[in-house]
């Protein structure tokens, strides 16, 4: 399994509608996606324009060219895109250890 983390900073003011755009796009269009497994997603408690996005994908060609090449990319970023004070830095990884 790998782990997309997305580090998002939004605009001011925004987290109530930011929200639930994210929480929208993630159910109406990444859930959809080949390779998709699940999401988490986190606010900075001392940076509130901060959020967190966690996907787990089957592998990581199931986001870099699966999801990232379809139209639902486009679709994804038309949702959540418009709130970003910058753009988001996106990472890959894989798991080394876990707890029980």
């Amino acid at each position: 399994m790998i782990l997309e983390l997305a580090d998002f900073s939004i605009q001011p003011g925004q987290n109530a509608a930011f929200e639930e755009a994210i929480q929208r796009g993630l159910k109406t269009v990444i859930a959809h996606a080949e390779g998709f497994e699940g999401f988490k997603v986190n606010h900075c408690i001392e940076n509130p324009q901060r959020y967190i996005l966690q996907i787990f994908w089957t592998t990581l060609e199931n986001h870099t060219v699966g999801f990232r090449g379809s139209p639902a990319f486009a679709e994804w970023r038309a949702i959540v895109g418009p709130f970003f004070a910058t753009p988001p830095v996106v990472e890959h990884f894989e798991l080394v250890a876990k707890s029980a």
